[in-house]
């Protein structure tokens, strides 16, 4: 007879309840497994959840399924225990048994938020994307790579352990610091939230020491546990919000406005005019840096060098394996310009059009789900041309020494944009954080020089050393070349567009 193991996690449950399943054990082998109703043990009363619990955390699902309550937080119901369900098609290194059965190792980092996985509500895959926000975590965040890099970076002796954690720091990619000391000194706090990293010394050098020299009455502290759109949701409306300022996206910005789960950036403390363009302030986020999505080949292969995204699709004159991330964004614009579009006239995209055109590659194609994974495809050769990440271009043209090289041509430039929670507990402090955060351009040159960020604010292009230049995806030659994401678009259309391209690549 199979084990009974009572839920942990929720000490307030009344009775608590009764799963059949081994943690341990499902980490072990990496699958995911569903959980199923078992019967009460005598006297136990069944549970049902009151008002403070969000709707997905339903004792008895639809088809038996059964929740996850061991979770000290809701947010975990779709974190790492349960990030495996639904990975169909890994390129590599799977076993035609579990092809069959749909399960696969995640390819990504163990804290990663793979949310979609967790059977909790009983309800469809559309109300359950809207349950936890609307945003998917398929593939690896710029963010989340940006953190990795610099680890990298390091452990090849490229930067000096210093020089990561102030890179590190830059990013607000550090463990959440010690919140007694603040309190002891009678400060108010607020609470930057990422993607993870490790503790560093170099926190005040970047982003906090100009916020507290404005601001002595506040000190800055950070949550790396990841400001997922789901996260953020079941915070606010839970009427439990402890971030102040998160980094996150556009897209999200606008899925997570429409929900009025945000505080709108007031633009008479965050100025307008310490950005370089609009796309780097918008109504319910502002951004301190930026990132770009480029065509990266290998030089020894052709001769003659692409110059955008119709090269990328032509397999007569440019012959060999394709790299594309496992993610619609990005992927179905890249498909879309190289049919002829006008990058500016684009949207709204037309998916079944640029889901044919990635056809006419798919044979000859393989996916990144993380940064480092779509470094390796091209540095061992296993591609031979990529969309990828400008950061993880530019340390293949270096350390290939130029073999793998990349063009600014087409390129998609995207801004790593911060929010505001709606009802965070720093409240108006929250704007000038963001504020201080984009009015500096010394870290931001420091950032593009450690590993490429582009700066977005305007007096930094001056402070750019001219070998940087061409390097910088915000100076304003390379800025000529590229176009802007979307990101309203995709903030609307992501979760339809994203199922239908996932569907595409692995049928």
């Amino acid at each position: 007879m199979k084990s009974q193991r009572r839920a942990r996690g929720f000490p307030d449950m009344p009775g608590g309840l009764v799963q059949r399943h081994r943690f341990g054990q499902r980490r072990r082998f990496g699958m995911a497994r569903p959980f199923r109703r078992q019967a009460m043990e005598p006297g136990e009363k069944e549970f049902s959840p009151g008002p403070p619990l969000l709707s997905f955390l339903s004792v008895w699902c639809a088809g038996g399924a059964g929740i996850r309550p061991g979770c000290d937080n809701p947010g975990d119901c779709w974190r790492a225990d349960h990030r495996l369900r639904h990975r169909l098609g890994r390129d590599r290194k799977l076993t035609e048994k579990r092809r069959g059965s749909g399960r696969v190792p995640s390819p990504g980092l163990s804290s990663l938020p793979w949310h979609g996985s967790c059977l909790a509500s009983g309800l469809t895959a559309p109300q359950r994307r809207a349950a936890r926000g609307g945003q998917v975590r398929m593939t690896q965040t710029f963010q989340q790579d940006c953190v990795e890099l610099l680890q990298q970076q390091h452990q090849r002796g490229r930067i000096s352990r210093r020089a990561m954690l102030w890179g590190l720091a830059a990013l607000g990619a550090a463990p959440a610091l010690r919140r007694p000391a603040a309190a002891a000194q009678g400060k108010q706090e607020l609470v930057l939230v990422n993607w993870g990293g490790i503790a560093m010394k170099g926190f005040d050098e970047a982003y906090g020491k100009p916020f507290m020299a404005e601001n002595p009455g506040w000190t800055v502290v950070q949550d790396s546990s990841g400001p997922s759109a789901g996260r953020i949701r079941s915070m606010v409306e839970s009427g439990h919000v402890t971030w102040d300022l998160c980094d996150s996206s556009a897209a999200s910005a606008t899925l997570l406005s429409g929900m009025n789960l945000l505080t709108p950036v007031d633009y008479g403390v965050v100025r307008k005019e310490n950005v370089i363009g609009p796309a780097f302030a918008v109504e319910y986020g502002a951004a301190p840096y930026s990132f770009s999505n480029v065509l990266a080949y290998d030089s020894s292969k052709f001769p003659t060098p692409p110059t955008g995204w119709k090269d990328f699709f032509d397999l007569k004159r440019f012959p060999g394996t394709r790299l594309i991330r496992r993610d619609a964004r990005t992927s179905l614009d890249i498909a879309t310009v190289s049919l002829g579009a006008d990058p500016k006239a684009m949207y709204p995209l037309d998916v079944g059009k640029a889901l044919k055109r990635i056809g006419d590659i798919k044979g000859n194609a393989v996916y990144w789900n993380n940064g480092s994974e779509s470094e390796q495809y091209l540095r061992t050769g296993e591609a031979v041309m990529g969309c990828i990440w400008h950061t993880r271009a530019s340390v293949l043209e270096r350390e290939t020494q130029g073999r793998i090289k990349f063009i600014w041509d087409q390129g998609m430039l995207q801004a790593g944009i911060m929010v505001i929670p709606k009802n965070n507990p720093g409240g108006a402090a929250a704007q000038r954080l963001l504020a201080s955060m984009l009015a500096h351009p010394e870290p931001q040159v420091a950032l593009l020089k450690l590993m490429g960020n582009g700066p977005t604010n305007p007096r930094a292009a001056e402070m750019v050393p001219p070998e940087l230049r061409r390097l910088n995806p915000t100076d304003p030659a390379n800025v000529a070349k590229q176009f802007y994401l979307d990101e309203t678009w995709w903030g609307k259309n992501y979760q339809d567009a994203n199922a239908e391209y996932l569907d595409f690549i692995t049928g």
